[in-house]
């Protein structure tokens, strides 16, 4: 039998998606295992998941695929897997999990800061970021564990991302790529690697390194399914296993976005915009870009952290007669949404809407608050939903304009993927915001896709990564922008959006301090 098909499989917020391509790029079939619950909330703002869930859902959509009969493991040449971002494993001595997976959504912070040392403290200091190295610090699991759970703390023989689990459940080796590095570890997001013995990282971060995994390139080969994954898979028992990347930088890869030219927008449950890049530049200070699938590369990267959840908020607490209409008519809720959205002009009539629902590192800030300005009588839930699609769009365009001054770069073309490139409605409007062309890949599966172009690289089945990319992706529907709408978003975007933030930050960090919420760290 042929070897000519890699098997691609995305282990996701909701969902694990096992996928089938040839090297063409055509996906030949897929399978798909749905959460019965992302996470689980065992204390108000956590979110942990069952380890092993993962990888039974992973054992799951691959048995599901080949029972589809269109594809036969003994057909495969490679495996790639690309992950959620920032989910943390904790296992012991005998590799077994100690603890749930801390899941990325987790909002947990700690308290008792590990001291940096005088000399690292000042220069923080003198530097006006010693807000900044708290926040981090009290974001970091690590710390969170070694304060609040030190005997699992000691225990813990290796700590790993979840993409670091999973290539472990598959191989056997204690290993992950570099493209899968976003989190809070003591990472030299430059170099590449696990930061130097004198870095400051490892003070504000005291993981040991001898519990943290091998680092591996894109593309490089992580290992052989095992036997034991072999037997809960259905995989090929040898078959190789090729480093991917994160789902972001998958989703960048698998956009085709190579040049710096190149927008690479996700509205996903966290909505970003990201321009693929040779150089290290800091998107926002001392935000680092992060690794791209390219090896050595890096994707400047700007994120809102709760994207295109705003729109589940949106219908949970406003659309329920949406949602009842959609389940009459056998459709999704966002194509009813997308009906109530249309007649509506551009600008909401007046609506702006800043989509900080969640506070950011450094941007938004760790003050950082929502907002909704321009309420008038005329208003209705329509506007409302209007408003927010158009507030993911200045948003991304605001990290746009960071992006090009950051990195002194033009972007000119756009690729849209996740969740939200599927509403024509949210295409429009972000063609119309950006005042430039705006295109869905030719494969919706965009992360997946960028998965199975690494896999195919590493596999021998294309010359080089370049090639493959340019063999395996391409362009779908192109939204063109309209220009009267161009030129209302563009006002409205100068003269109000860009200004929100900074007249109503006195105001949040007032709220903060009678609230006490967000709390600081």
């Amino acid at each position: 039998m042929t070897e000519e098909i890699v098997l691609a499989i995305d282990v996701g917020t909701q969902s694990v998606r096992a996928l089938a391509f040839d090297p063409g790029g055509k996906i030949i079939d897929h399978a798909r295992v749905v959460y019965s619950s992302p996470y689980h909330a065992p204390q108000p703002g956590w979110a942990e998941q069952d380890p092993d869930y993962f990888w039974r859902c992973l054992s799951e959509a691959c048995r599901k695929l080949w029972s589809g009969g269109k594809v036969a493991p003994g057909s495969l040449a490679a495996l790639a897997v690309t992950y959620q971002r920032s989910t943390l494993v904790n296992l012991d001595r005998r590799s077994e999990p100690l603890r749930p997976a801390i899941v990325w959504l987790d909002q947990r912070r700690a308290h008792q800061l590990p001291p940096l040392g005088f000399l690292w403290e000042a220069a923080f200091r003198l530097s006006g970021l010693s807000g900044t190295l708290r926040y981090l610090q009290a974001e970091a699991e690590a710390n969170w564990l070694a304060e609040k759970q030190p005997d699992i703390w000691e225990k813990t023989h290796h700590y790993l991302f979840l993409s670091g689990y999973i290539t472990y459940r598959l191989t056997g080796r204690f290993a992950d790529s570099t493209g899968c590095q976003v989190g809070y570890l003591p990472f030299d997001y430059k170099k590449q690697a696990w930061a130097s013995p004198a870095s400051w990282k490892w003070k504000a971060i005291p993981v040991r390194p001898e519990i943290l995994p091998e680092l591996v390139f894109p593309g490089d080969r992580l290992g052989a399914v095992t036997a034991r994954a072999a037997l809960d898979t259905g995989l090929p028992e040898g078959l190789a296993v090729i480093a991917a990347a994160s789902d972001k930088a998958c989703e960048v890869l698998g956009s085709g976005c190579l040049e710096p030219h190149q927008g690479c927008i996700g509205y996903g449950t966290t909505a970003t915009i990201n321009v693929n890049s040779t150089r290290y530049k800091e998107p926002v200070p001392l935000i680092p870009p992060y690794p791209s699938a390219c090896p050595g590369e890096y994707n400047l990267e700007v994120q809102i952290y709760r994207g295109f959840w705003m729109v589940s908020w949106f219908k949970e607490e406003f659309a329920l007669q949406e949602c009842s209409l959609a389940l009459e008519e056998g459709v999704a809720a966002e194509e009813i949404l997308d009906r109530l959205v249309a007649g509506i002009p551009p600008g909401s009539l007046g609506l702006v809407l800043q989509p900080f629902w969640s506070p950011g590192l450094r941007y938004p800030g760790p003050e950082g608050r929502g907002s909704v300005i321009g309420f008038s009588g005329v208003h209705s839930r329509g506007h409302l939903y209007r408003a927010i699609l158009e507030g993911l769009a200045y948003a991304l365009r605001e990290g746009r304009d960071r992006i090009e001054k950051r990195a002194g770069v033009r972007v000119k073309e756009l690729y849209v993927c996740g969740g939200g490139s599927r509403s024509d409605q949210m295409m429009q409007i972000t063609a119309d915001v950006f005042g430039i062309p705006a295109a869905r890949p030719s494969v919706y599966e965009a992360s997946g896709l960028g998965a199975a172009i690494l896999a195919a690289t590493g596999a021998g089945l294309h010359t080089g990564l370049k090639a493959a990319v340019r063999e395996m992706t391409g362009r779908g529907r192109v939204f063109d922008p309209d220009p009267g709408a161009v030129e209302i978003y563009d006002r409205l975007y100068r003269k109000v959006y860009t200004k929100m933030y900074s007249k109503l930050l006195p105001l949040f960090r007032d709220i903060q301090n009678i609230t006490g919420y967000p709390e600081k760290p």
